[in-house]
Formats: structure tokens, sequence, C-alpha cells
């Protein structure tokens, strides 16, 4: 599957193999875990982030995997995306260090 990161004005996709988010599920438990224990989002502290918040949260992780360029981690970033959100297409990702304006996408046609 591919997970479409909108960065600005461009557009990387993030090809994700069908095995990875089917079967890394207690890879992904252990993120609820750590997620459930609260996080800032933006500069508010979230006590129990809920499923667009934690793939805010996630997808500024991803934009960090992507700018030091560490493969596994944007794979495993996108793949919890992918898992815990079926359907989407996409995130837009805020690269102004606001993570609480980061946007789901669930239409292909926002790309």
């Amino acid at each position: 599957m591919i997970l479409n990161i909108v960065i600005g004005e461009n557009t990387v996709p993030v090809d994700v193999p069908d095995n990875i988010i089917n079967e890394a599920g207690s890879f992904f438990d252990q993120m609820d875990l750590d997620l459930d224990k609260g996080q800032m989002v933006g500069r508010d502290w979230v006590d129990s982030p809920n499923i667009e918040q934690r793939c805010q949260i996630v997808a500024d992780r991803l934009l960090t995997a992507l700018e030091t360029e560490n493969e596994s981690m944007r794979v495993m970033m996108a793949a919890y995306i992918l898992n815990r959100i079926p359907g989407i297409k996409g995130v837009r990702v805020a690269i102004d260090g606001e993570i609480n304006e980061s946007e789901v996408i669930m239409d292909v046609s926002q790309f």
C-alpha cells in the first residue's frame, strides 16, 4: 500500500508492503501503549490522544524519518497510520512544528 505524505507543495509516496501492515500488530500495540501515556500535540499536552491526534503525532515522526533518511522508521510509521486508519490515502504534514495542524487525507482527489 502507498501512503502519500504531503509536505508543503511536494507529495512523497511511501510504499509499505502489505505484510508489514498486517503483521506488525505487536509493534503498533506498543506504539499505542506509549501514546496512551499522553503526548504533546503542538503546544498542548493531550492525556489520551484520539486516533486523529495519534496519526498527527506519528506523521510528525514520519516527517523526521524522511528528513533523516531513516527508511525503516519511515516504513513503520506509515504502516502504523495505514493500519490504524483503514482507507487513508495520505497525510498533509504541518512543517511549522504545529503537529495539530497535520491533516488526514481520505480522498485521492486531494492530491
